[in-house]
């Protein structure tokens, strides 16, 4: 291949790491707080299981690409974040529940405001708590101190929301989340919740 060719490739190729590179380090150079947004919301099934769960979003990497219409400019807004989730749901029939994941997340806002998101959480924990649980070993008969398991928990969510530009009540969120328990009895135990609530900032004061 010639000389002059490698060289082209080897330009194009520092070109766009640079351009990635600054892209990061411009998102990163932002203050923390405005890097990060906290949520706060309903998690759980509308019928049984109901919860609340709260969060945090830290702000990655963030990419805008801007196209021009006939009548108008369309711009993307493309994210990964960094998230984390501490919550609880409650069985009126069998247990209370507190969990808490962390994984990535990727998000998509079109000129609108309205976005498309994607979250994966590979480190999940759930611990459950049951009723009043008594044990019998002979005659004897005592009360289990916090009786329960521990799990396992990953899971995955896909979802819908809206954000509002320079507001500290900085957008809304659905969510639909898939998660399994492991090891539960000699498997899992696939649950689905629904996550409905807001985001918000906390911006220092000028």
């Amino acid at each position: 291949m010639p000389k002059q060719l490698l060289f082209c490739l080897s330009l194009f190729a520092g070109t766009l790491y640079s351009q990635r590179a600054a892209t990061v380090r411009d998102t990163l150079a932002t203050p923390f707080l405005e890097r990060t947004e906290f949520r706060a919301g309903y998690f759980g099934n509308f019928y049984w299981n109901p919860g609340l769960a709260f969060g945090a979003e830290y702000l990655l990497q963030q990419k805008t690409r801007t196209k021009e219409k006939k009548r108008r400019t369309k711009i993307i807004t493309k994210q990964w974040l960094a998230n984390g989730t501490l919550g609880f749901s409650w069985d009126p029939r069998a247990e209370f529940g507190l969990f808490t994941n962390y994984g990535i997340t990727w998000r998509r806002t079109n000129a609108k405001g309205k976005q498309l998101q994607v979250q994966v959480n590979p480190l999940g924990y759930y611990r459950s708590f049951l009723p009043d649980t008594y044990e019998v070993n002979g005659d004897d008969v005592r009360k289990v101190f916090l009786p329960g398991r521990s799990y396992y928990a990953p899971s995955i969510s896909f979802g819908l929301g809206k954000r509002r530009d320079n507001k500290k009540l900085s957008g809304r969120y659905l969510n639909v989340t898939y998660t399994i328990r492991t090891p539960y009895n000699a498997d899992f135990l696939p649950a689905i919740a629904i996550e409905y609530g807001y985001r918000f900032k906390f911006k220092k004061k000028p």
